[in-house]
């Protein structure tokens, strides 16, 4: 398990330092000069030239990649060419909405796709499992924005208890007005979330339901709970541990929709903002923080897996767990 763990961490670099060299090169081939950040409209081209040497822009690429990574280096992702304050403060402060946003979204994703995805399994054959499952097949099709929309209609326009967007001055110093901010975007994503859950979830239920090594514990004397709780947990839990991994950073990415809609401060809409302004080292420390969750998540999806399921292991050290 050690070497595999060495092994996975060694992948995690080279995953991280080939997703930096994309990264960099995609944001180069965009259109427009990220000199006119600097400069105000029908800027001189001698204002132009020295707005691309300050931003050092007009060093060869190889130059700028090298400079990039020794920054990256010292955990200094630059300043912004707009506002000229570091990225890498502004992107913990962003971190303080995007982040509980996407983990509270996720464990009530949880809370609803697991017992409804169980259910839709184990009553497969009647009606409500039959509506269940269409329920969630018809959640996929649903844009997140519209969802979005239909809660703040419900909630915000006409019931008026919840706040259509924003996100208090204090922050999290202020709790109780944080936590109202947050509860539609969290609702909204949890829903869309939960209804691609639910069909994994009933999937692995319908493998387990479906085991020989079930229908023996049952046969031993086993009950249908008692079954479950020692044979299906484990192994029912296995496929649907990786497509968690794949869901919540596809909620963190995500977060761009989300936080427009509701006009939260987070690093979603602090992306949006800064490809619009061509704001090379903003776009380039968000992504680049982002990137480095996903690949992180997948990373620890990829033990818990492992943990769960010994038979993985063994396959990693010729058959000793």
């Amino acid at each position: 398990m050690t070497v595999y763990v060495l092994r996975r961490l060694a992948f995690l670099v080279a995953s991280l330092l080939l997703a930096s060299v994309v990264l960099f090169l995609l944001l180069r081939l965009l259109p427009g000069d990220p000199a006119n950040a600097l400069t105000s409209v029908g800027a001189t081209p001698e204002q132009l030239a020295a707005a691309r040497h300050q931003i050092g822009s007009d060093q060869p690429l190889p130059q700028q990649f090298v400079s990039w990574l020794h920054d990256l280096a010292t955990f200094d992702l630059g300043n912004s060419f707009v506002s000229t304050l570091p990225v890498g403060p502004e992107i913990a402060t962003r971190i303080e909405v995007t982040g509980p946003l996407t983990l509270m979204a996720f464990v009530l994703a949880l809370v609803i796709a697991v017992p409804v995805g169980f259910v839709a399994a184990h009553r497969a054959n009647t009606w409500y499992g039959l509506v269940l499952s269409g329920v969630s097949q018809l959640g996929i099709a649903v844009p997140v924005f519209w969802v979005g929309m239909i809660l703040i209609t419900v909630f915000s326009l006409h019931l008026g208890v919840l706040p259509a967007g924003g996100f208090p001055q204090d922050g999290w110093s202020d709790p109780a007005g944080a936590l109202r901010s947050l509860a539609l975007p969290v609702v909204t994503v949890a829903l869309v979330m939960s209804a691609s859950l639910i069909r994994y979830v009933r999937s692995a239920t319908l493998d387990v339901l479906g085991s020989d090594y079930l229908r023996t514990a049952r046969a031993l004397g086993s009950s249908f709970g008692g079954a479950i709780r020692r044979h299906g947990l484990r192994n029912g839990a296995v496929p649907v541990v990786a497509v968690l991994g794949i869901e919540l950073a596809s909620t963190l990415l995500g977060a761009v929709v989300v936080e427009t809609v509701f006009a939260l401060p987070g690093l979603g809409s602090m992306l949006s903002q800064a490809v619009a302004q061509h704001d090379y080292p903003t776009i380039q420390g968000v992504l680049f923080v982002t990137t480095l969750t996903v690949l992180v998540i997948g990373f620890l999806a990829d033990l818990a897996q492992r943990l769960i399921d010994p038979r993985l292991r063994s396959t990693l050290t010729g058959g000793k767990p």
